[in-house]
């Protein structure tokens, strides 16, 4: 895993998404897809039909952190940093981003949001996610990381990535992100900024599953704001 991925940061500017090519080797997308029956290393587990969020399972790890989901946080914050700064200037907004993950999740943790939102999700046939945003209080960091840990040519079929652009006064926009084993799509949490005649404007972001058809799909999700 390298210290500083490379990020197509012009990509991510227009479309709202990134994909880092081989993030991780097939070798640690198995170590990490074992971690599933471990419930030691999770806080909560959630049935995502019994909540109307879409059909399939996930888990949330608790602290600390597993160290491959550690260092993967560590390793990603930075330079998402940088761009969640930027984007903010964008927007004109005041608010800055600290250089390292321990500096932003201090800030989090003052605010009463204390729970970790790194998880591992698990999908069977027919099972999918609804489209949404991982918000889980006031503070929200603008990018987050979900990387393909099962093999779309060997475990599964079907089960894409989706992302829907909710743009002003336009109708949305859709995008199916093809991944493979150990790639990260990086994409907005929430809203990004994106260039109009009359400079920047906020533009709404959603992202979700669509149904797998056959097989058994793990993914990793990173998200760098911790939950109240």
């Amino acid at each position: 895993m390298p210290k500083n991925p490379p990020i197509d940061t012009e990509t991510l500017a227009t479309r709202g998404f990134a994909v880092v090519p081989g993030l991780i080797d097939p070798e640690q997308c198995r170590t990490l897809a074992a971690f599933w029956p471990e419930e030691t290393n999770f806080r909560s587990r959630v049935v995502m039909q019994r909540h109307g969020y879409g059909r399939g399972e996930y888990q949330y790890f608790r602290y600390p952190l597993p160290d491959p989901v550690e260092q993967l946080r560590q390793a990603l914050y930075p330079s998402l940093a940088e761009i969640a700064n930027r984007w903010n200037g964008q927007l004109g907004r005041e608010e800055r981003f600290p250089p390292t993950l321990k500096g932003w999740l201090d800030e989090c943790h003052a605010g009463g949001q204390k729970r970790p939102t790194p998880l591992l999700l698990r999908y069977g046939p027919g099972d999918y996610n609804c489209l949404h945003r991982d918000l889980y209080g006031d503070l929200v960091f603008p990018l987050q990381a979900t990387v393909l840990l099962s093999d779309p040519a060997r475990d599964f079929s079907g089960g894409e990535f989706m992302l829907v652009e909710q743009r002003p006064r336009m109708q949305s926009r859709g995008e199916v992100v093809p991944l493979r084993q150990g790639d990260a799509v990086i994409f907005a949490t929430n809203e990004r900024p994106v260039q109009g005649t009359r400079g920047f404007h906020r533009t709404a972001m959603r992202h979700g599953v669509s149904s797998l058809r056959e097989g058994e799909r793990f993914t990793l999700g990173i998200i760098f704001h911790d939950a109240a």
